[in-house]
């Protein structure tokens, strides 16, 4: 009796291979997302948790001083717990004929074959992260809109991390390749470690400036500031929560503002100030003094587009919250925002603005989220940082045609945006 075989049913060695040749591929074309944590999200979703998954954010406490050391009299810490959250995105698929795959298999030549397929899945996931990363910083180094065109422009993002409270392992700077032909011109001695066959080296510009890793990225995001010259406004109808038990969760703030360019269309990325209110150092709490004595005004980061009302009156969802508390211990800002304010949007109407972007490695994190199993031959290849394809050979019987396909399912994360910022140059 002859034995009937399902339509998908095929050796899973054709799927390995595909899976060696493109994993190599792919990994070998990373820049932004191979300098963020990668492991944090490794592992935390299953059917059961759904498209978010929680963990800790870390505690701070402020201590007391006395003659005697007795502090009955003092008011203990609370201990207040926040949560970031990592979010499963849409899935990254590209796919081809089954035949030219088998024959590309058969020529030697999948690397012909799979290197483009790489490179697009690589480029729009590093596309779709650079965007995440851009819109979920709290600082800002440098003039929005200005071209980074010197080193101590650069330099700046160091001293913004340093004078912020940032560990000081991990920095990293990313600009476009015409940022980094700026910097050429006065480039010094600023040597780096190339690491053959890797896109990440080959970006690295400095492997150490300013306690940075400096590295060019053709991905980075950008933005579009909206038509009318009325950039500034002020906080309206309410001051905005300043307690970090409204912030620990999203670590972002919604502000009311008015006094802006009616319909003006704010995007996602833009940045914003608040004059007369001061950033702190996190670890200190103190104020952030430039080299002229001169305080860092508060600024946020808005995080998603909105459009104002015909009298420029909205509500602006930064992140980076202004966080100011008695007790102190988790304290951004020297005083709280407060109604009448003026806020100012950064950089000039109409313009698309590119920010360069620094960051600590543990400001975001990027992982995959397990694909369940098709009907078909399935290989699960997995980065050696931790993220997974699924590589699938399968069939449509009522298409009558057979394909394969790779499948990407990541997941993002904002640990800490005080960890990140946005880079510009200075007039």
């Amino acid at each position: 009796k002859e034995k009937s075989l399902m339509a998908n049913d095929f050796s899973s060695n054709f799927t390995r291979q595909l899976a060696r040749v493109f994993l190599e591929k792919f990994d070998s074309e990373r820049v932004l997302s191979k300098n963020v944590n990668t492991q944090l999200l490794q592992g935390r979703f299953n059917p059961s948790t759904g498209d978010n998954v929680d963990f800790k954010r870390p505690t701070d406490y402020v201590s007391v001083r006395t003659a005697t050391g007795d502090v009955s009299g003092e008011t203990a810490d609370p201990i207040i717990t926040g949560k970031a959250t990592g979010t499963v995105q849409p899935y990254f698929t590209s796919f081809v004929d089954y035949d030219e795959a088998d024959e590309a298999l058969k020529m030697d030549q999948l690397d012909q074959l799979l290197a483009p397929m790489a490179t697009r899945l690589k480029t729009d996931f590093e596309l779709d992260f650079a965007k995440f990363m851009m819109k979920n910083t709290g600082l800002v180094a440098g003039t929005v809109g200005t071209g980074v065109s010197t080193w101590d422009h650069v330099a700046e993002a160091g001293s913004i991390m340093a004078s912020t409270g940032i560990p000081s392992d991990g920095w990293c700077y990313a600009v476009n390749p015409y940022t980094q032909r700026a910097l050429a011109s006065n480039q010094r001695s600023l040597g780096v470690n190339p690491e053959v066959g890797s896109a990440n080296s080959k970006a690295t510009i400095a492997e150490n400036f300013a306690g940075m890793k400096v590295m060019t990225a053709t991905t980075l995001a950008s933005y579009t500031t909206g038509t009318g010259a009325d950039r500034v406004g002020a906080i309206v109808t309410a001051a905005p929560t300043a307690t970090y038990s409204a912030a620990r969760d999203t670590m972002t703030q919604s502000i009311q503002v008015t006094g802006f360019q009616a319909n003006l269309v704010v995007a996602a990325g833009e940045t914003l100030t608040v004059t007369g209110r001061n950033r702190l150092n996190l670890s200190t709490r103190k104020l952030i003094l430039d080299e002229t004595g001169a305080s860092i005004l508060f600024s946020g980061t808005v995080t998603s587009s909105v459009t104002l009302n015909g009298s420029g009156v909205g509500t602006l969802v930064i992140t980076g919250p202004a966080i100011y508390e008695a007790t102190g211990a988790y304290n951004t800002v020297d005083s709280a925002l407060a109604i009448g304010d003026v806020v100012t949007l950064g950089g000039a109407a109409s313009k698309v603005i590119q920010p360069n972007l620094f960051w600590h490695k543990q400001a975001f994190s990027v992982g995959s989220v397990p694909i369940k199993k098709l009907y078909s031959t399935d290989t699960v290849a997995t980065t050696e940082d931790g993220l997974q394809f699924r590589i699938s050979r399968g069939s449509s019987f009522l298409n009558n045609e057979q394909k394969v396909r790779i499948d990407f399912r990541p997941a993002y994360g904002v640990m800490n945006p005080f960890f990140a910022g946005q880079g510009f140059g200075r007039a």
